[in-house]
This record gives structure tokens, sequence and C-alpha cells, in this order.
């Protein structure tokens, strides 16, 4: 039953894409690998301007400090292009840009007040803790 599921999901999504390969698909929203302190990670990002410039960047190393117990982030060298929202609730897990250059990855869900620009959602995300961390993207 799982085998027929998937194989109609792909369907719908090759039959939507204009002749684009489910990988093709696949493979635009994924970093090839997010490192937090030497563990891997999958990252499913956004389709949007932010996502194309900070690619740009890649690889990126950059040290995280924790702010208010449930978030990391570091200040970027360049500004990125932004589309702030409101997302009311931070879900573990997400990537975020606060301004156009603050890149934050929030390890605990929560109701925010501010804006954003989503940049994508880290799966599976441990509690990074309280503790500063070491970030690669590549």
């Amino acid at each position: 039953m799982k085998k027929i599921v998937l194989f109609i999901v792909l369907i719908l999504i090759t039959g939507c894409t204009e002749g684009k390969k489910v990988n093709e698909i696949m493979n635009d929203k994924k970093i090839n690998e997010i490192i937090i302190d030497g563990k891997k990670y999958d990252v499913t990002l956004e389709n949007n301007d932010t996502v194309d410039e900070l690619k740009k960047l890649f690889p990126l190393k950059i040290k995280m400090n924790d702010l208010n117990n449930n978030e990391k982030y570091a200040y970027l060298d360049e500004s990125l292009p932004t589309k702030e929202y409101f997302p009311k609730k931070i879900k573990k897990g997400d990537v975020m840009l606060y301004g156009d250059t603050c890149i934050v990855i929030f390890y605990k869900n929560f109701e925010t007040e501010y804006d954003y620009t989503k940049i994508g959602h880290i799966n599976n995300l441990e509690d990074l803790n309280e503790k500063s961390i070491k970030v690669e993207i590549k």
C-alpha cells in the first residue's frame, strides 16, 4: 500500500513540474550537508531569493551562539534579500533570517513576536542546549 501511495505522489509531482525530474526537484530543496558540532542533518530549503543568495556563500563555516535558550544565531558578513513575515509560532528545526544578516536555527518550539525570512527546516534536529555550536554548510 505504501509503495502505491508513493508511486502516485511521484506521478503527481512529476506531472506538475513542467518536465523537471523528481531528483532535480529534491536536489533544489536540499543543502548537500549541514553539520552541527560534527553531526550531519538534512535540511529542506525554501525556494526564495534569500536561499539563492545564501547558497552563493557555501561552503560556509560559522560559530553560532545561544540566545533565549531556544535558538542559535550568527551574523553574516553580507546582507541577504529578505521577504519577512510574522510566523507566530516557531518550530524546532526552523532556520530563519532575522533582519538581512542574522541566521537563526531554532531548537525549541515557541511563540514569537518577531518577523523573519524563512530559509528552511532541519529535519530531526536534536536539542542543542545553551552552548555555542559550530556549523558547516557545504
